[in-house]
């Protein structure tokens, strides 16, 4: 959703009405690397909060303000590719990058502004504060230089607070609002956190936006949409947005929605009708919180993980741990570093397109909102905004060891899941996939107590050893399985090569 505080007050200044005017095209973006999106790992990445590569375009820049825009934009996150790449994710998700409201609210008790991108002021320029059409289209080039797909943040639902769309009087009328006491109250003629309410249901209106993001889409030659506040819209927008994208911008372009607390029933509606790819599972990071910290039992959370394959044949869930919208799972952690990463491990095994969210691999702290914004931590290295604030590399490299493992098996993407080990304290579930004939056992002890769990030998191993594919080492082929798993601590096993 993304939106920040409540019901703020007015914006300092409102931009005046001026009739938006289309860039010209651009040349299509070399082809993006033909995967499964089930295999993909994707990065999600605030973009104002992430890497400043240039000065110029730091419009009211304040790093000490949590409310303001810290300098990030499409040159910085161009320039620091490498910290995905090394990492080992292949699909980046970033923020809206059209032009926001110049103005703040005040609502949240402190000037707020759209660093974030969701406070639209015209959809047919890019905001300046994140660089020009050629910088964003180099970023995407860049990216699938490197096997990186990447997926751009759009807005339906609404344009940012007192919006020159609720002035200009060709487009006024396209709008409830609490200005004109035209909200509704249900979830499609509602205003999300006070926000403009487009009336999509109206084709001018919906040709309009469709028109708009749909032309970004062609012109940065990015790989797929990230929906927000689906919900919110109603499905014949969905219908034709499907149709469009795939008439228009191919079709393998792919569309990951947001459904406020969507999990694999309440998304149906949408994958049923074929209006998107994939969406949000926000019960993944409740689950996995609640059993790192010992409260629910093994056998629920493994029930839970199970029911997430029953989601409709070729579509997706993805999970996250942490988000814009929600406070980070390492903060409801009280910074426990320990369960932390069991949480990750367990994103990195199950199914799902896992989400990453910047800075969550090497540590930073997030919190409630505003603080789950905050910026990127970069240690020693001079990248604004974010230099000199402190990184975990031993968590990071933790991140890209189950990366690579995630991405060397394919079971562990797309696999079957078993649980082989559910009640008590230690964990233990078996990922197959039938296609490659891949299997992976996944170990995972919440005690702080050595523990051990036995299984019988996986038919998939038949005739081979195991080795253990995060720490190293051997296991011999024997009818039963013996694992000791250290207190606070994951094996993952797989068939020796």
């Amino acid at each position: 959703m993304s939106t920040g505080a409540s019901a703020p007050a007015a914006p300092e200044a409102a931009a005046s009405p001026a009739a938006p005017t289309p860039s010209a095209p651009v040349a299509a973006a070399p082809e993006a690397p033909a995967r499964r999106w089930a295999d993909e790992v994707l990065y999600f990445v605030v973009l104002d909060r992430f890497a400043d590569g240039d000065a110029a375009n730091n419009l009211k820049v304040d790093k000490k303000a949590p409310g303001a825009f810290h300098g990030g934009d499409f040159k910085g996150l161009r320039e620091q590719l490498d910290e995905l790449s090394s990492l080992g994710v292949t699909a980046l998700w970033i923020t809206p990058v059209v032009k926001n409201i110049d103005g703040f609210v005040s609502g949240a008790g402190f000037p707020d502004w759209g660093y974030h991108g969701y406070w639209a002021d015209d959809f047919h320029q890019l905001d300046p504060r994140f660089g020009t059409e050629q910088e964003l289209k180099a970023l995407v080039d860049a990216c699938h230089q490197r096997g990186i797909r990447v997926l751009l943040d759009v807005v339906y639902n609404h344009p940012g607070y007192l919006s020159r769309y609720l002035q200009a009087p060709e487009t006024k009328g396209w709008l409830r609002s609490e200005e004109k006491g035209t909200c509704g109250q249900d979830d499609l003629t509602s205003c999300v956190s006070g926000l403009p309410d487009f009336k999509t249901e109206q084709p001018e209106v919906a040709k309009y936006l469709l028109d708009a993001q749909i032309a970004w889409g062609k012109r940065s030659g990015v790989d797929g949409f990230r929906l927000d506040t689906v919900k919110h819209v109603d499905h014949p927008f969905w219908q034709e947005h499907r149709r469009r994208t795939r008439e228009e911008l191919g079709k393998d372009f792919f569309l990951l929605g947001e459904v406020w607390g969507g999990d694999r029933e309440s998304l149906d509606p949408w994958f049923s009708n074929d209006e998107m790819d994939a969406g949000f599972d926000f019960g993944f990071q409740g689950n996995a919180l609640a059993w790192a910290l010992g409260r629910g039992r093994t056998v629920a959370f493994d029930s839970y993980l199970r029911s997430r394959h029953k989601v409709r044949k070729g579509y997706h869930l993805s999970h996250f741990l942490s988000s814009h919208d929600v406070p980070g799972l390492l903060f409801q952690l009280k910074g426990d570093k320990a369960r932390f990463r069991l949480a990750a491990a367990l994103q990195l095994t199950t199914s799902g397109i896992p989400v990453i969210y910047y800075g969550e691999e090497v540590g930073r702290p997030g919190g409630d909102w505003p603080a789950n914004r905050s910026d990127m931590p970069w240690g020693e290295r001079a990248v604004q905004p974010g230099a000199g604030l402190p990184r975990d590399e031993s968590l990071r490299e933790l991140y890209r060891k189950l990366i690579s493992i995630r991405r060397a098996h394919p079971a562990l993407s797309r696999g079957s899941h078993k649980g082989l080990a559910t009640e008590g304290e230690v964990y233990t579930f078996l990922r197959h996939d039938a296609e490659s004939g891949d299997a992976v056992v996944v170990a995972v002890n919440r005690s702080d107590k050595k523990a051990s769990a036995s299984f019988p030998w996986p038919e998939a191993w038949s005739g081979a050893d195991a080795e253990d594919l995060l720490d190293g080492g051997r296991l011999t082929a024997a009818p039963t399985v013996e694992v000791t798993v250290e207190p606070l601590s994951v094996r993952i096993l797989g068939r020796a090569r």
